[in-house]
């Protein structure tokens, strides 16, 4: 053999000895689906028993993953945030192929929150404790707005009728005025005894909703003292979409709405538009009221956000909203609102983030006279505010974050004298720590100190959290101040209340305060999750009327202190094959000094409940469930003398369950049916007080939804 052949032959000797590990490598490959065999982009694939062997899926769904070549059985797993984890055993000495359907979590402890910290964090690691509503829970009750689907989903949250049919909130002792209402993170305009128009929260756009209950005063500062409760609108991630909705009910209840999106990159956009419309109608029995009012409503809402380069984000949004009741003969009521905002995100680099915003809104009420087609508008909330936040990571555990926020308030109001208006400043500075100094440990801490100018009130609040993790269990504890400022109403009113009385503010009013104690612990795996919560209020100066004999009229004043203590237990369990339930119970004890001008109509006793089947096909899919809500009876004191605390007389309103079985279905591409029974058991109260349910029995309701970019998808 020449030379040329021996060197040939040796060196195709040596590659095949470098080959041979490679050739004898084993190789598992597959595609990743979700339920609706749609595949899955950036699902984490790797090796259980070998560290650093691992990939994700690509665009396609699709996956390939080298083996190591020894006589060993291995387990692949695969995982995605908000979905159950699958593992496959593989067999030694060969390849093969893996596909793996990935089923939801019903709690999905993955999901991102702000609210508690108003920095993403994945709600497993909040150490405060945050309820999250998701866009498939708000599906599954068919709420038109706020109050329908925090009562379904939230025991101990009772929205009722005050004076002249305005709805009004009672959270487990808490009022409307100490519940903070915000919208993508804004404050929303328009108190009015002592709530907002939660006709204006439509749902229609909404990604989920985030309540964190207990003070929150150290991040949002006023009216935070019961909780906050933050509605995040959806963000365009699509090319393009488009949808067209519409829904019909008892009482000629109608619903029509439609939505628009698109996705360019650098721009997306999303415009959505909502009209909503009831008939009056009779009540079965007496009571406080006897008929309903017809109402109207249009919600407008647009959210444009423009990437300017991979640092800056600018997000503009605008809306607008009209509502009319017809709750006289000769007039109807007519609410405006009016918003819009601009906000900039600027990231320095991984580790620092700045964002600052600008943000407008305007809440109107006029009255309409039908004979001479007069709109006179009596009442204007004003808000312009100016926010600035400030986050730095010192590493990816331990993040600072600041901030500051200035308000201008204006009230114009037919309570005050001569329909006057009055205009408050309102700033402060806050700042908060997140410090992890081990994994299953986390601390929060923050501080945050607020002034008002009209009555010259400062005050500083602030919290600490805490969370610690063993195993599947998570447990937490904090310790919040809260407090809520005067607002110009409750200062400045002279208003004649149906030539019965008349209601005085008062100028000299103290700030609201409260010292909000809570510990919990939860439980979670992939188809269990169980929490138990107690919590303590201390409430001190709350703010109400009472009668003054000097002036013979009821006059904005601070009581003593008020305890309310209570538990909030939650058990939920869904399983693979669609078999899914949820019951959560709250007990509330308020308790008030005798003597006090204020009774509690808390009910002790709430509890919400979910039972659901669901199946999905390639081209059909459906979801059955059965919603309850049970609200205990709860027996208090009413004065029958508004010039003496002493004479008092027992009422007991009664409790009530209602149930609504809903059927949701995908027919196909995007056409969504739902039907749905509500007041299955048709209850009716044998009374109507203000906190009775206003129904009238069973009543049933259809409606449709067409997603149309998705008719053109393959």
């Amino acid at each position: 053999m020449d030379k040329r052949k021996l060197r040939a032959t040796v060196c195709l000797i040596f590659c095949c000895f470098i080959a041979a590990p490679a050739f004898s490598q084993r190789i598992v490959s597959g595609t990743v689906y979700d339920n609706n065999n749609e595949t899955f982009a950036g699902v984490a694939v790797w090796l259980k028993e070998r560290n650093g062997i691992a990939t994700s899926t690509d665009s396609k769904g699709q996956y390939t993953l080298s083996l190591p070549d020894d006589n060993k059985e291995y387990t692949l797993q695969v995982s995605l945030i908000g979905y159950i984890q699958q593992d496959r055993k593989l067999r030694p000495h060969q390849s093969e192929t893996a596909d793996f359907y990935l089923k939801e979590k019903e709690v999905d402890l993955g999901t991102v929150v702000i609210t508690a910290t108003r920095t993403p964090k994945l709600l497993k690691n909040s150490p405060i404790i945050t309820k999250v509503i998701t866009e498939n829970e708000i599906k599954k009750v068919d709420a038109t707005h706020i109050g329908d689907l925090l009562q379904s989903e939230l025991p101990g949250v009772e929205f009722s009728y005050s004076m002249n049919q305005q709805v009004s909130l009672n959270m487990q002792g808490f009022g409307g005025n100490s519940v903070l209402f915000l919208v993508d993170g804004e404050r929303v305009a328009g108190e009015t005894l002592d709530n907002i128009d939660y006709s204006r929260l439509n749902l229609d756009n909404v990604e989920r909703i985030e309540i964190v209950k207990g003070a929150a005063s150290s991040l949002y500062g006023s009216n935070a003292v019961g909780g906050v409760v933050n509605i995040i609108s959806k963000t365009a991630t699509e090319p393009w979409t488009a949808n067209i909705n519409s829904r019909f009910a008892a009482h000629n209840e109608q619903r029509h709405g439609g939505s628009v999106s698109f996705n360019t990159g650098r721009f997306n956009s999303i415009t959505n538009v909502q009209h909503t419309s009831e008939d009056g109608y009779k009540m079965k029995n007496e009571g406080a009221y006897s008929q309903l009012f017809g109402n109207r409503t249009w919600n407008i809402k647009e959210r444009l956000q423009y990437n300017v380069n991979d640092q800056l984000k600018l997000t503009g949004r605008a809306g607008y909203f009209f509502r009319e009741r017809d709750s006289q003969v000769t007039s109807k009521d007519r609410y405006r609102g009016f918003s819009g905002g601009l906000k900039g995100d600027y990231a320095f680099n991984e580790k620092s983030n700045m964002e600052l915003a600008y943000s407008f809104d305007q809440y109107d009420k006029s009255e309409y006279l039908m004979s001479t087609e007069n709109d006179v508008r009596d009442y204007s909330n004003v808000q312009h505010s100016i926010r600035g936040l400030y986050n730095y990571s010192f590493d990816q555990k331990n993040t600072l974050t600041v901030g500051g926020d200035y308000m201008r308030d204006y009230l114009m109001s037919y309570q005050f004298k001569d329909n006057g208006s009055y205009r408050q400043y309102v700033a402060d500075v806050f700042a908060q720590f997140d410090w992890t100094p081990v994994d299953r440990f986390n601390v929060i801490t923050g501080l945050r100190y607020d002034y008002f100018s009209e009555n010259d009130i400062s005050r500083i609040s602030p919290k600490l959290g805490l969370m610690y993790k063993v195993g599947n269990c998570s447990l937490r504890g904090s310790y919040s101040a809260g407090f809520r400022a005067p607002t110009l109403k409750e200062m400045y009113m002279v208003f004649d209340m149906a030539s019965v009385f008349m209601i005085y503010g008062n100028p000299d009013l103290k700030s609201e305060t409260s010292h909000n104690f809570s510990v919990s612990t939860e439980y979670t795996n992939n188809y269990y999750n169980f929490s138990l919560t107690g919590y303590y209020n201390l409430v001190d100066n709350r703010i109400t009327t009472a009668w003054s004999q000097e002036l013979k009229g009821m006059l904005y004043t601070n009581i003593d202190k008020i305890d309310i203590t209570g538990i909030d237990a939650n058990a939920s369990v869904k399983y693979p094959c669609g078999i899914g339930a949820r019951l959560s119970y709250t007990y509330t004890y308020e308790h008030i000094k005798k003597g006090q001008p204020l009774m509690s109509q808390t009910r002790p006793h709430a509890a919400t409940a979910r039972i659901e089947y669901g199946k999905d096909w390639k081209n059909y899919g459906f979801n059955l469930s059965l919603n309850g809500r049970f609200l205990s009876k709860v027996t208090t004191n009413e004065y029958t003398s508004l010039t003496s605390y002493e004479e008092t007389e027992k009422v007991t309103y009664p409790g009530y369950m209602i149930w609504k079985l809903s059927l949701l279905q995908n027919i196909w591409k995007g056409i969504n049916v739902t039907l749905a029974v509500d007041n299955l058991f048709n209850y009716v109260p044998s009374y109507y007080y203000s906190n009775s349910p206003y129904t009238t029995g069973t009543t049933f309701s259809a409606g449709i939804s067409l997603d149309i970019d998705k008719l053109f998808k393959r």
